[in-house]
C-alpha cells in the first residue's frame, strides 16, 4: 500500500508539543501510507525546532512566508486520496482502523463529509445529537449529521484537530470559498497594497473574509467551515466516527484571531515549555495512551512531562 493520507500540521511556538504530536501520530499511522507536511510560522525556538525536525526527515517542512499562499501549495501539491489536519496541541492515544476508514469513504460516499478521529459515542452528548450506528467491514461504525448539529462541536464539520478528509472535498471547499476572479485575488489578496495599507485593523479582517482570503490556521478553519455551513445543501451530510482516537490538549494559545479557551498556568506558557524541551523533557504520550481522554478537547490534567 503506497501512502493514502496527506497530513498537514500547523505549528507556531510549540516544539515540545509538536514533537507530542509528531510522536503520537506515528506511534499510530504506519510513516508508508502517510506523508505529513508541517507548516511552521518562525517566531521563537528555532534551534529547538530544528532540532525536532532533524528527527523526522520524512516530513516536509514549509516555513511561512504568507499563509494564504503556502498553505494552496501544499494542497495543490497533495495527491494522496484523503488529508488529515493536525495542530501541534493535538495528541493521538489510540489506533486507527484504515481499512475501516477508507471502505467508509467507498461505500459510503454519497453521504460522507469526513471520518472524525475525535468523536466517540461517549463523548457526543448524549440526547443533544441523533448518532445512527452502521456496519462497514465488518466494523460497527457512527454517524452524525452535521447539518443539523445542535452542539458547537457537532455543527462544525471543516476542522484542523483530527478529521480524515476526501481530497477532492477539501479542494472544492477551499476554493469555493475564495473568489475566482483574477482581479480580485490580485487586488484583495493577503499581501496586495490595498489589503497592506489597511494594516492590522478589523476592517482588514473582513475585507480578506469576504474574499475568501485566510491568514491564519484559526481563519483557515473558521472562514472555511462558516461557507460549509452556508453551502450544506451543496456537500455530504453525515460525519461518520468509530472511536475518540485523538485529543487536543489545550493548555496555551499562540493564535489569538479566534478565541480558543486554555487550561494551563505558567508552567505551560510556550516559553516555560520550550525551556523544557531544550533540557530534554517530553509529555508524557504513554500516560495518555494508557488514560484515554474522553473529550474531544481536554487541559492541563493530561499535560505530563517526564
Amino acid at each position: 500500500m503506497g501512502k493514502i493520507i496527506s497530513n498537514i500540521v500547523f505549528t507556531k511556538n510549540r516544539p515540545l508539543q509538536l514533537d507530542a504530536y509528531l510522536g503520537s501520530l506515528y506511534r499510530y499511522f504506519p510513516s508508508h501510507i502517510i506523508q505529513t507536511y508541517v507548516l511552521y510560522k518562525v517566531e521563537f525556538f528555532q534551534a529547538q525546532y530544528e532540532q525536532l525536525f532533524g528527527k523526522y526527515p520524512g516530513c516536509v517542512v514549509v516555513t511561512e512566508k504568507d499563509f494564504h499562499s503556502d498553505f494552496l501549495n501544499i494542497l495543490n501539491r497533495i495527491d494522496t486520496p484523503y488529508i488529515l489536519f493536525g495542530i501541534d496541541d493535538v495528541v493521538y492515544f489510540d489506533s486507527v482502523d484504515f481499512e475501516v476508514i477508507d471502505r467508509t469513504f467507498s461505500e459510503c460516499s454519497a453521504d460522507i463529509f469526513g471520518f472524525s478521529l475525535r468523536f466517540g459515542v461517549g463523548n457526543i452528548r448524549d440526547g443533544e445529537d441523533p448518532v445512527t450506528e452502521t456496519v462497514v467491514a465488518g466494523r460497527t461504525v457512527y454517524r452524525l449529521d452535521w447539518a443539523q448539529g445542535r452542539t458547537p462541536v457537532t455543527q462544525y464539520p471543516f476542522e484542523l484537530c483530527a478529521t480524515v478528509y476526501p481530497t477532492p472535498l477539501v479542494k472544492k471547499i477551499v476554493y469555493g470559498a475564495m473568489r475566482n476572479s483574477l482581479l480580485s485575488r490580485k487586488l484583495f489578496s493577503p499581501d496586495a497594497f490595498l489589503v497592506g495599507i489597511l494594516g492590522k485593523t478589523k476592517l482588514r479582517r473582513k475585507v480578506l473574509k469576504s474574499f475568501g482570503y485566510f491568514f491564519s490556521p484559526n481563519t483557515l478553519e473558521s472562514w472555511n467551515c462558516r461557507w460549509c455551513q452556508r453551502h450544506s445543501e451543496e456537500l455530504p451530510g453525515c460525519l461518520y466516527f468509530q472511536k475518540p482516537c485523538a485529543s487536543a490538549i489545550q493548555v496555551n494559545m499562540v493564535n489569538v484571531s479566534t478565541d480558543n479557551q486554555s487550561d494551563g498556568g505558567r508552567e505551560h506558557t510556550v516559553t516555560a515549555l520550550a525551556k523544557e524541551y531544550e533540557r530534554g523533557r517530553r509529555l508524557d504520550i504513554n500516560y495518555i495512551a494508557k488514560n484515554k481522554p474522553a473529550g474531544t478537547h481536554v487541559g492541563a490534567e493530561f499535560f505530563k512531562l517526564i
